[in-house]
């Protein structure tokens, strides 16, 4: 409806906490929430052992949904809300602009999707879709597709592999998506148009343990941001046939690598649960990134640009701390004087 909103996850809570911007007072306010089915709920010892949970301080522990994954999609004006949990099962939400709430129209397939890590909306041709990467070991990493009353299974891919993170790119005008987990190097799947599903293309080469795959474009050039916890994350270049080589990052207890456009100007930050967060510039005349800033968050886990009122803002989020908001500031330095 033309008004800019931010959905955050909030695992330990198991709700999706909506924000608007207050045009009044010039800040985001809470606007509304989805909280998870059975946000809370008593199981014996024996019952832990058998989901192989072990405890040795109580017999009883209460477990809560624990929201991972709150990505919304809009359709033809109509919002939908797909909520991904670690327990009690994902469900699709949609507004109801009547009743002004969100209504649970949709369960999402618990044999399939087990444990969810991440979730990418998109579209084909005319068609909607969205796939969940799973990173448990009897999971299934699943393409779902519109259907006009409710997002239906298309396509497993890539199963018993404990996929950490899935990214929906185009490369030379061609749909694709790309892998990563923690078994094995990440993989390419292209779109094939005559059986309208995914099909394996390669494996991206020497990155193995990569956590996320995020991807960007400087003029018609395609790049990804490789994440690793451990050891280099990389920045790569799509040579025509496969990915190459064009940066190197150390990170320690990196598990988010997000490239950003804010207006004019290219970013890449790279978040750490140890150190400061590195926010990196694309330098055009270098074709790499160069250091920018640093920020202080905690155990960060995503940043995403909302531009709200000709404002930039970079949402921070913490595992650990405080989601933090940022604002991108311009500075003329023409005005200034020695």
């Amino acid at each position: 409806m033309n008004d800019e909103h931010v959905v955050i996850a909030q695992p330990f809570t198991g709700k999706c906490i909506f924000l608007e911007w207050d045009h009044v007072e010039v800040m985001f306010r809470n606007y509304d929430n989805i909280t998870g089915m059975n946000t809370a709920r008593k199981i014996t010892l024996q019952q832990l052992i058998q989901k192989v949970v072990l405890t040795l301080s109580s017999t009883f522990l209460f477990i809560g949904t624990s929201t991972v994954v709150c990505k919304p999609i809009v359709i033809e004006s109509q919002l939908y809300v797909i909520v991904a949990q670690l327990f009690g099962g994902s469900h699709i939400y949609k507004r109801d602009i009547f009743a002004n709430k969100f209504i649970k129209i949709q369960d999402i397939e618990i044999l399939k999707i087990r444990k969810p890590n991440d979730i990418e909306t998109f579209r084909i041709a005319e068609d909607w879709y969205f796939v969940v990467a799973d990173s448990s070991k009897a999971g299934f990493t699943t393409v779902y597709k519109w259907n006009g009353n409710g997002f239906y299974s298309h396509q497993s891919l890539h199963a018993w592999y404990r996929d950490t993170d899935v990214e929906y790119l185009e490369i030379s005008g061609k749909p694709h998506l790309i892998l990563s987990s923690s078994s094995q190097r990440p993989v390419i799947y292209q779109w094939n148009k005559g059986t309208n599903e995914f099909v394996k293309r390669f494996d991206i080469q020497d990155m193995e343990d990569a956590y996320a795959v995020k991807h960007f474009k400087v003029k018609e050039d395609v790049y990804i941001c490789l994440t690793r916890f451990i050891g280099d994350s990389k920045v790569m270049k799509w040579g025509g046939s496969a990915f190459l080589d064009l940066q190197r990052m150390p990170s320690r207890g990196s598990m988010v690598f997000q490239p950003l456009q804010i207006n004019n100007y290219q970013y890449a930050i790279l978040g750490s649960d140890y150190s400061f967060t590195q926010v990196y510039y694309w330098d055009a005349e270098k074709a790499k990134f160069v250091k920018f800033q640093e920020l202080n968050v905690q155990a960060p886990r995503s940043f995403i640009h909302v531009s709200i009122d000709k404002r930039d803002f970079l949402f921070a989020s913490s595992f650990k701390g405080t989601t933090l908001i940022y604002t991108h500031v311009i500075v003329d330095l023409s005005a200034w004087h020695s």
